[in-house]
């Protein structure tokens, strides 16, 4: 598999891992949006939200509570921070696994582009 986020997971490609257990890796983004900007990944590759089964949603489940516990961690939580799934190419969505942008210690604008 030629994907960029399973050779990160795989070690394969240097990346600035701030999180990783079983199920996720969490890691800063190469092109900051924000003075807070890290994603995270399912290990498990999955092309998109629209690629979901219903098997995954613990998976999904763990993955917004391991945000929520990298938000505080990063002091981000109190004043707010964005979370963005991308999907699809309509969507703006890159690379072809499932993964969530954190942004934050900046104010976001609505509409978001």
């Amino acid at each position: 598999m030629d994907c960029v986020f399973c050779k990160i997971i795989n070690g394969e490609i240097p990346s600035n891992i701030i999180y990783e257990d079983q199920k996720v890796i969490a890691f800063k983004d190469q092109n900051p949006q924000a003075p807070i900007h890290f994603l995270v990944i399912p290990k498990k590759h999955i092309e998109s939200n629209d690629k979901l089964e219903d098997s995954d949603k613990e998976l999904i489940g763990h993955i917004f509570t391991v945000i929520r516990d990298l938000a505080r961690e990063f002091g981000i939580s109190e004043d707010g921070y964005r979370i963005v799934n991308n999907t699809g190419e309509d969507g703006g969505q890159s690379v072809a696994h499932m993964h969530f942008h954190v942004l934050g210690k900046r104010s976001m604008q609505w509409p978001p582009g």
